[in-house]
């Protein structure tokens, strides 16, 4: 991670890209293709929330 001129910086990459990866991160192979499309578009929306406001 040298690209990273601080570690504060890298730190707070790492936590916004963990909450993200978790947000998104639905299991696919644990689930069937209509369920897992529908907790995809769930999650879509509630981001899409979050960022509207």
């Amino acid at each position: 991670m040298q690209w990273f001129r601080q570690m504060r910086c890298l730190q707070r990459f790492a936590s916004v890209h963990a909450s993200v990866h978790n947000h998104f991160n639905l299991e696919r192979s644990l689930s069937s293709r209509p369920i897992f499309k529908q907790n995809r578009a769930a999650a879509f929306a509630e981001w899409r929330g979050l960022f509207a406001a």
